[in-house]
Formats: C-alpha cells, sequence, structure tokens
C-alpha cells in the first residue's frame, strides 16, 4: 500500500519525507490558502523538487479547461511521470481524466462520495480513486464500505485504478484502509507520527536499552563528574550543605583529602538528630564511627554496581580509582 503524506506546510513536509519511505505527497488548493500561500506555481514547482510523486489540482468548469490547466502546469516544469492531476469527479472531470490518460499522464479523480462516482472515474481510466472517508463519516454515511466497494470493484473488473484512502482524522482509520486492502493511503503528518507509538512498545524498548547499558557501560562512565568529598573536620551543618551542592544523599568524609574515613548520608544525619538532637550539628563528621563504606571501582560493568545495590540495600555507592574516591554512583545513574 502507497502511504501518501497529506499537507502544504512545509515545515511538515520536509519533517515526513526525511523519514525516507514516503511515496508521495497530497495537497489541495484549501491546504495551500490555509498557509497563507498565493504564488501557487512557484510552491507547486517547489514541492514538485520535495517529494517522490506530487499530487496536485487541475480545475476548470470543462474538460478542456482541465486539460489545459494540467498542461499549463506541466509547462512549469513538472515531471509527467512524477505528477499526478487532481481532479473533482463530474460528467466534464471524467471526460477530463479520459483525455490526460490517453495522453499518459497520470489522474486522481477525487471528492468521490459514491460508488457510481467511482465506476465513472475507474472506466475513464483513473489512476486513483479517492473517496473522502472522515467527509463522508461527518455526514453520517457508511464511509468504509463504500472504500472496501471501490477495492472489490477494481478487483473484480481488472481496472488500472487505485483506491485511495483519504480525508484521514486519526490511526484507526489507517487500521481501515489496511484491513479493506486499499492501494493507497493519504494521510497528515500528525497522525503518520503515531503510526509507531505503542505504550508497550515504548516498556519494552526502555528496558532493552536499560539492560544494554547495565552490561556496557563502566562505573566510571556513568559518574556525573561531581566528587562529594568533604573533610573530616567539617561540621555537620556545613556538611548540609555541601550534600545539597553535591546533589547526592551522602558525602564521602576523609582524612587529609584522600584517607577515606567513612560515608555521611542523610539517613545518619535523620538518625543523629531523633537521637542528639540539633546539638548535633556543631560535631565534626571525623567525631562519628563509620562503617567500611560500600564502594565499586571504575572499571567495573554497571551491572556489578546493580548487583551491590541489591545485596546492601543503599542507594549510593562510593566510586574509587584504584582504592582513590572520585565520586557517588546513585541508583538513579543505572537508569537508561
Amino acid at each position: 500500500m502507497e502511504l501518501y503524506l497529506d499537507s502544504a506546510n512545509l515545515r511538515e513536509i520536509e519533517e515526513g519525507f526525511k523519514l525516507g519511505f514516503l511515496n508521495g505527497l497530497t495537497t489541495t488548493p484549501t491546504f495551500m490558502q490555509r498557509e497563507g500561500i498565493t504564488d501557487i506555481d512557484g510552491m507547486i514547482v517547489k514541492l514538485s523538487k520535495m517529494v517522490p510523486v506530487l499530487q496536485i489540482e487541475a480545475l476548470g468548469n470543462t474538460a478542456e479547461e482541465v486539460v489545459k490547466e494540467a498542461k499549463r502546469q506541466l509547462d512549469l516544469g513538472l515531471d509527467p511521470s512524477r505528477t499526478v492531476f487532481k481532479i473533482p469527479v463530474s460528467l466534464e472531470g471524467v471526460k477530463a481524466c479520459s483525455m490526460l490518460r490517453k495522453e499518459g499522464l497520470l489522474v486522481n479523480v477525487h471528492l468521490v462520495y459514491t460508488l457510481q462516482q467511482a465506476y465513472m472515474a475507474m472506466h475513464a481510466g483513473a489512476s486513483y480513486v479517492c473517496p473522502l472517508v472522515g467527509r463522508l463519516q461527518d455526514q453520517g454515511h457508511d464511509a468504509l464500505t463504500l472504500v472496501q466497494q471501490c477495492v472489490e470493484a477494481v478487483n473484480y473488473y481488472g481496472y488500472q485504478t487505485k483506491i485511495m484512502f483519504s480525508s484521514v482524522r486519526h490511526n484507526e482509520h489507517v487500521r481501515n484502509a489496511i484491513n479493506i486492502g486499499v492501494h493507497t493511503i493519504t494521510v497528515p503528518l500528525k497522525v503518520l507520527k503515531t503510526l509507531t507509538e505503542n505504550n508497550f512498545t515504548d516498556v519494552g524498548t526502555a528496558q532493552f536499552l536499560q539492560d544494554t547499558k547495565l552490561m556496557t557501560v563502566r562505573v566510571g562512565e556513568a559518574l556525573n563528574g561531581i566528587n562529594p568529598v568533604v573533610d573530616a573536620g567539617v561540621n555537620v551543618k556545613d556538611a548540609i550543605v555541601k550534600m545539597t551542592e553535591y546533589g547526592f544523599g551522602a558525602i564521602i568524609v576523609t582524612e587529609g583529602g584522600s584517607q577515606v574515613k567513612g560515608v555521611f548520608t542523610d539517613g545518619d544525619l535523620r538518625r543523629r538528630l531523633q537521637q542528639e538532637g540539633s546539638g548535633v550539628l556543631d560535631k565534626k563528621l571525623g567525631s562519628f564511627e563509620y562503617k567500611a563504606p560500600i564502594s565499586i571501582e571504575t572499571d567495573r560493568l554497571l551491572n556489578d554496581a546493580q548487583q551491590l545495590f541489591r545485596q546492601t540495600n543503599v542507594d549510593t555507592i562510593m566510586v574509587t580509582d584504584n582504592g582513590k574516591p572520585v565520586g557517588m554512583l546513585d541508583i538513579q545513574d543505572l537508569k537508561a
């Protein structure tokens, strides 16, 4: 099934065609008017250089006028093999379709609302027949049945016509088009961008990224560049300020700037406040006794760090390089 973008917005068109696999662009005078375009010919030429196939309007009150307009547009320098002329269905419109097709030009007969209109367009040799699903549904009609009937007519009678599913309002319409078996669909960018979205896919992808990170990234690579070291001579009050500055719930307490005495955590702070009251804020960090700090070397994988977090049930781990403290690893740092 061919996939077209339906737009006249240059930003949308550039974004959509960066995907690299759209078959073409459909546009209308109404779209161009909404975008404030006044040089229609200039815009058509610009778009023709941006997209693989461009479908543009060829209007006129008679078949001859429609044909004349199509040829005038071709004279702008358009490639006839990459240009499809859109013609509203009418008796003069299908006549113009037949005339253009006999000259080898591509035609989309659109604004189709009935099977009879579609039949006339198919029989006139239309390259595309384009029912407007959204508009039909707005009027309370069974648009999907019409599209199904058009597809069946093409398949049954062997017409060389592609049924284009248009006036797409949401991604459910795309699913409908696939189920019906249409040959082409044209969608606005806002719908196109939702077609790959699914919460279960997002969750699964995030898990894959997370697991890959754990198996490939070293602890040292995950550090944020901050080494939250505080001298043992600093009091608790100043240590709290340092914790806030560093952005960790723990600080590494050292003597002489290198010898690690221990790790002081916000949990330690709460416990000591409960036990000793606010007077503890004036005590020096070096006056406390510490357990041997939980640490990991920079060259270990994050997978090893995850195991250590699980075994010790802590939120931060001291990171060392050849035994020297170089930072803290937070459990949140393991997440992708």
